[in-house]
């Protein structure tokens, strides 16, 4: 390959490689909300884990001091029924969303603005939505 050619291919890959650097400066502003969206989903999911999941502590701590129930008696550390559940409804909501997260990713990536905008509006809904 001859000095002339060599030069004439650099010049051809050079923005290309432009465009590549600048890639997370281009971000679209369907990005921008969803990443601003991301983290309210995942915090809300971890929410939902805690309080749905003290059972399981409850049933440890038993496991450790030798204990086999309550003898009818409700254990006060663990969440009354209807807490638990209104966490559980919390959890569908924040996984629903982060459906909807994921469906906004794909959408922005394939450059369609419009579903990206509604999926990221199904997210908002949802994390607003009380459980």
């Amino acid at each position: 390959m001859t000095q002339a050619a060599r030069a004439a291919r650099t010049l051809r890959t050079l923005p290309l490689l432009a465009l590549l650097a600048a890639g997370p400066a281009l971000a679209s502003p369907c990005a921008e909300r969803i990443a601003a969206l991301d983290g309210r989903a995942k915090a809300k999911a971890g929410e939902a884990i805690s309080a749905s999941t003290g059972g399981k502590t409850v049933a440890a701590h038993r496991e450790g001091e030798g204990q086999t129930g309550t003898g009818g008696q409700t254990d006060r550390r663990e969440a009354p029924p209807e807490k638990s559940a209104e966490a559980g409804q919390g959890g569908d909501q924040a996984q629903q969303a982060r459906v909807a997260l994921e469906q906004a990713r794909t959408a922005d990536g394939k450059g369609d603005a419009k579903a990206c905008d509604e999926a990221v509006g199904r997210a908002t809904a949802l994390l607003d939505a009380k459980p």
